[in-house]
């Protein structure tokens, strides 16, 4: 069931964590993860002692396109031997109890692990079965553990799910993507240059109709209407359009004095 064609050409790209399945209980689970891990940049999945043996068809069918990873999936029979080469272990956990290590959030996990991947260290992430997470046997391979501030009342969570959160952080703990960013297309945001040559039409027109007769209050009222433009990321194409829409305006108001003086 290896080599398989037709799957997203996937290649690890640094020093990836490797993504350990304790003992699985669903095919379609695993194939879920497998996407979930590509998603953000995961690419080494190991599964350890999986109820239902390996190969699943149907861990493929579930992948999306994440193939390669289920290709290349190794299989152990305890957990012990599935991190014996790793230099480092962390392990997923709802409510540790009777244990003493370091906690992380799925973030600081994230940030952690970005340091170790810096230097000539493997390191691995282990998750629990699907019922009842990781035992303390488990856990007990881990250097520190991981564990996702939740809503306290309700922290259920599906397996690739889990894994898909710390997927997303390890790849966020690098990404430069802007928090916040204008989706433009053809245009571009307007300069002032071109926002002040808007405005002055905008202007000539409110006068040429009476819109800024009042001398007293003609200031403040100009001054409104530049705050209005001038703090928002007006496009290029938007003040286009606005010019169209004062000049149409003002050619209708035109045309109206025009039929009252005949």
């Amino acid at each position: 069931m290896t080599g398989r064609d037709g799957g997203a050409d996937l290649r690890p790209e640094g020093n990836t964590p490797v993504v350990i399945l304790v003992r699985p209980q669903l095919a379609e689970n695993v194939g879920t993860t497998a996407r979930a891990m590509a998603n953000g940049g995961l690419f080494h999945l190991r599964l350890v002692a999986p109820r239902d043996g390996w190969p699943q068809e149907r861990a493929w069918r579930s992948a999306s396109g994440a193939d390669r990873i289920l290709d290349a999936a190794a299989v152990f029979d305890t957990v012990d031997a599935a991190v014996a080469d790793l230099h480092r272990v962390f392990a997923t956990c709802p409510r540790p109890r009777h244990i003493v290590k370091p906690v992380l959030t799925a973030r600081g996990a994230a940030a952690e692990m970005r340091e170790i991947s810096t230097r000539p260290l493997r390191f691995g992430v282990l998750f629990g079965p699907e019922r009842a997470g990781l035992d303390n046997e488990d856990m007990a391979r881990a250097d520190a553990l991981i564990r996702y501030p939740l809503n306290p009342d309700f922290m259920s969570l599906n397996l690739s799910q889990a894994v898909m959160i710390m997927a997303y952080e390890w790849w966020m703990a690098a990404d430069g993507t802007p928090p916040r960013e204008l989706m433009t297309n053809e245009t571009h945001v307007a300069t002032k240059g071109e926002l002040e040559n808007f405005l002055g039409h905008l202007v000539r027109e409110l006068d040429e109709c009476g819109f800024l007769r009042n001398e007293q209050k003609r200031p403040g009222m100009v001054r409104n209407l530049r705050h209005f433009f001038e703090r928002g990321e007006v496009t290029e194409q938007e003040l286009r359009t606005l010019h169209g829409v004062v000049t149409e305006l003002a050619h209708g108001r035109g045309a109206r004095r025009g039929k009252r003086d005949a």
